[in-house]
């Protein structure tokens, strides 16, 4: 069994991301969950707090690590001893650019393959996105992430 690596900016971690982790779980003997530092990208959390709030949702999960990461994917995965790039796919747009980000990936390490895992149906259509989206306009976001990432939005929301 080998060590999947599943990177994302996770900002924030959804409902979506636990359902790939659990699935990921089941497949590899270990999953390690890679919180990406784009300076390019605009998040509502630093990667600090992006790190802490998938700890949280992932306590007493065994065999997930969470950690930070700047670069190339991987890169990371190399560093992490992983052979694997666990992704999550919901739509076919989801497809397009995930094969694109696989093909290049695997240019550039041969040797790390990815991986694709559907989410449940009621995860389907769950992305980041659209959470930041429904909170920025005041909505509950408690179906769709743990309470403690649905409070932190809250918190980060109000200034």
């Amino acid at each position: 069994m080998a060590t999947a690596l599943y990177p994302g900016s996770f900002d924030p971690v959804t409902y979506g991301h636990l359902d790939v982790v659990r699935r990921g779980v089941a497949l590899f003997e270990r999953v390690v969950v890679a919180v990406g530092q784009r300076h390019e990208k605009q998040t509502i959390f630093d990667v600090d707090e992006r790190v802490r709030l998938f700890r949280e949702a992932m306590a007493g999960m065994e065999r997930v690590e969470v950690e930070s990461f700047e670069g190339l994917v991987v890169d990371f995965a190399r560093k992490t001893g992983a052979s694997v790039l666990l992704r999550g796919l919901r739509t076919m747009s989801d497809f397009e650019y995930e094969f694109q980000m696989a093909q290049t990936n695997r240019h550039l390490a041969p040797e790390i393959d990815s991986v694709f895992v559907t989410p449940s149906p009621q995860h389907s259509f769950l992305s980041s996105s659209l959470i930041k989206e429904v909170a920025q306009a005041g909505g509950a976001v408690e179906e769709f992430v743990p309470p403690h990432v649905a409070a932190a939005l809250r918190e980060k929301l109000a200034g």
